[in-house]
């Protein structure tokens, strides 16, 4: 657990073999851990459309809510872009100033095959650029015709409803191989209308539109539709194996309770292109990809549209447009110095561009008149196009070297270096026009400045493993990790509020500034695992405690002003000292540390004429700081608990399960963060397996509890969500009320 904290209870009544990965994670058997047992994956598909709640039991995850299917993980406390996630192999970057596009948006629950999580020791040659750890999802492996067979067809067909939001969701698989060639297309789409909280958790209706109200318990703003497709070519010669995939994903609507715009279309392609093969002195495993997004953000249904700037001239949404450019490429070589040991030399390639602007609203001034009656000239949003960010650069080349040695058979070590040269840059901004709100002060300054940035990181990893007997494990470790901005944090210009409220990938709903002068993140990580198990793995308790020192974590402060601010709500007392309100912050490094235990584990409880029955659960702890400022670390999920009873017999696998969270109010103050308090909620699964039929069906939250998700962020889900402070503060997201899912899948 200590390096690869997996989903809880993958130790069952019911033993299932493993799931066989063939991505990045395969070469570091001795300390990456195992997969998640389909089993497990089964049931929680049948519960989401959002592949980010699959980990949403393992020990030391948070799931930070975003949009219906683009959740953002949180590792002890370190979330979003300090986490190298790899889908497929790929480092898929968000290219949205709201990160409204993560990288496990991209695969539907029912493409995932196998998930592998390092939490902050991370061993060099599946980390760089992240300080909180990796997650490395894999979809389905290619599959070949057996020896002798002339053709392998095989596919499966699923689909589900969930009673809350009036969800739907479905997929389908083909293969077909020989021996040596095999193809594959998976698809999927899902959609979702608003969901209810277990009760009214706002005193208003109002959502900005004329003759458009919503119920006090109907959450704004978390609609969705999404459609997915992946397609797979492989060819196999002996240990030899290119493989080719091509994925396309269409999102023509998903909301967002916590930002304060929409996507109202964001369109991916990607190519995969991997080569593997094993010769005499070890493996090689070289692999390049491509990725390009094209993001539209608004406001959707449930907030305002139309903002009047001047009388005679209205402003008819916000147009928001990201366009990006993702080229990666890998290379390792794992070579077998002895039996003990295995030396892996590598390096990685990333060149990543984007552009991110909002055409002017209106689009037109024709024929319109400002306050005094006179042709308009300029509107608040018009008449130029507004760059945020106009020719984003972010390009990383990194090498690392890695060895692993087995001492003896109760001692093995794993040692790395990796070094990573890290280059950011952008081209001169603009704002909507020159005439008010400090756009063109603002700009000028930023334009004046050299903005190229060179970083030169290092990542260090002293991990080893003690087999004290045959039912007791030790890990322990040491890793230095680095992390260099991303485009957002060093280039978001504009000290405008309006401007700023739209630059948030955290969903505090306050608007946040860049800063060009930010150095990278390291983060000093001490952890150790104890596992203690029966003999046969019946029974087991895991308890990992971990310490995180970061310098130069970047945090934030209230925006200061200078010589280019000329907008008070970012400069002076109304933002500095403001409590109870939004408020405009710029970014900082500053020292943080994070520390707290995992515990998780499986007993078996009784074997009877009616089933096996056990018990697992897991008690995650963080506890994050800053050590500058003496505030809280923003969106640190407090205590939680999960406990389920399980059952299985024959065909059938059930669990009554207990979540406990407590309240979270240790708090960021200069983020203004909203306190929550704790709760219970008690969820009921079932799932029926035959042959090739499978059926999942169950209850969440089934006493329709109100409770606020502890990192759910602030509700900005409705109304004029454009002005700073024009909405409710102090409510923070409600999770789903009663949910009643049912799913099925047929293999053939």
């Amino acid at each position: 657990m200590l390096l690869a904290p997996l989903i809880a209870g993958a130790e069952t009544a019911q033993k299932l073999p493993p799931v066989t990965v063939t991505g990045e994670a395969e070469a570091l058997e001795a300390f990456g851990g195992s997969p998640v047992r389909e089993q497990d994956l089964a049931a929680r598909r049948a519960a989401t459309s959002d592949t980010a709640r699959l980990l949403a039991d393992a020990p030391g995850v948070a799931v930070n809510a975003a949009g219906g299917i683009s959740s953002l993980l949180s590792l002890h406390g370190l979330a979003d872009d300090r986490l190298r996630i790899l889908v497929d192999g790929m480092s898929l970057i968000s290219a949205c100033p709201n990160h409204m596009n993560p990288p496990l948006s991209y695969l539907d629950p029912a493409q995932v095959e196998s998930i592998k999580v390092w939490a902050g020791l991370t061993p060099v040659s599946v980390g760089g650029d992240a300080i909180g750890g990796t997650i490395a999802v894999e979809s389905a492996a290619p599959e070949f015709a057996k020896d002798g067979a002339q053709r392998l067809t095989k596919g499966e067909i699923g689909g589900g409803y969930r009673s809350n939001g009036d969800a739907y969701r479905g997929h389908v698989s083909v293969t077909q191989a020989s021996e040596n060639i095999s193809l594959r297309y998976d698809g999927a789409y899902a959609q979702s209308d608003n969901y209810e909280a277990g009760g009214d958790f706002k005193n208003f209706t109002a959502t900005g539109r004329p003759g458009q109200d919503l119920p006090r318990d109907e959450v704004g703003s978390t609609a969705y539709e999404v459609h997915s497709h992946q397609l797979g070519l492989a060819f196999k010669d002996g240990e030899q194996l290119i493989e080719a995939r091509a994925g396309y994903q269409d999102i023509p609507e998903q909301n967002y309770p916590n930002q304060r715009m929409d996507m109202v279309d964001n369109t991916e392609y990607r190519f995969n292109l991997r080569y593997r093969n094993r010769y005499q002195w070890g493996r090689l495993d070289a692999r390049a990809y491509y990725e390009d997004v094209d993001h539209k953000m608004d406001f959707g249904d449930d907030k305002q549209f139309i903002y009047g700037a001047a009388p005679g001239i209205v402003a008819p949404g916000m147009p928001m447009e990201t366009e990006s450019q993702n080229i990666g490429a890998r290379l390792m070589g794992s070579i077998d110095l002895s039996e003990a040991d295995i030396l892996r030399l590598g390096g990685e390639y990333q060149r990543y561009r984007l552009d991110d602007w909002w055409p002017p609203s209106p689009a037109d001034l024709t024929g319109m008149l400002n306050a005094d009656g006179e042709p308009a000239t300029f509107g608040g949003m018009a008449p130029n196009i507004f760059w945020n960010v106009n020719d984003g650069q972010r390009d990383r080349m990194a090498v690392f070297a890695e060895w692993e040695r087995t001492i003896d058979a109760q001692w093995s070590t794993l040692l790395g270096g990796r070094y990573e040269r890290v280059t950011t840059d952008t081209g001169p901004v603009q704002g909507y026009n020159d005439m008010s709100a400090g756009y063109a002060q603002s700009a000028a300054v930023f334009n004046a400045e050299d903005r190229e940035r060179n970083d030169d990181n290092i990542d260090l990893a002293a991990l080893a493993r003690y087999r004290i007997d045959p039912t007791m494990d030790l890990e322990f470790g040491y890793a230095m990790k680095t992390r260099s901005p991303n485009l957002y944090e060093r280039y978001a210009w504009s000290q405008n509020a309006m401007a700023a409220i739209m630059n948030n990938f955290v969903g505090d709903g306050n608007g946040y500034v860049g800063n060009p002068d930010l150095d990278p993140e390291t983060a000093h990580t001490v952890s150790a695992s104890f596992d203690w198990h029966s003999a046969d793995h019946a029974r087991g308790l895991k308890v990992t405690p971990f310490y995180t020192y970061v310098t130069d974590y970047i945090d934030a402060q209230r925006c200061a002003g200078s010589g280019m601010m000329m907008n008070a709500l970012c400069a002076g007392p109304a933002n500095d000292m403001a409590r109870d309100q939004f408020v405009v912050l710029e970014y900082v490094n500053e020292t943080a540390v994070l520390y707290g235990v995992d515990l998780s584990g499986y007993l078996p409880l009784a074997d009877t004429t009616l089933g096996a029955f056990g018990v697992k659960g897991l008690v995650n702890y963080t506890k994050g700081e800053n050590r500058d400022t003496d505030d809280g670390l923003y969106n640190i999920m407090p205590l939680n608990a999960k406990v389920a009873l399980t059952h299985a017999q024959g065909p059938w696998d059930n669990a009554v399960e207990v979540v406990m969270v407590d309240a979270k109010d240790d708090l960021s103050d200069v983020r203004n963060e909203i306190e929550t308090a704790g709760y219970a909620l008690l969820n009921l699964r079932g799932g029926y397996e035959r042959q090739q039929v499978r059926f999942d069906f169950g209850v969440e939250n089934l006493f329709d509890t109100l409770y606020d998700l502890p990192t759910g962020g602030a509700y900005v889900g409705q109304g004029t969500t454009m002005g700073i402070n024009s909405i409710p503060w102090g409510i923070a997201v409600p999770g789903l009320g009663r949910t009643i899912y049912a799913a099925a899948t047929l293999k053939f």
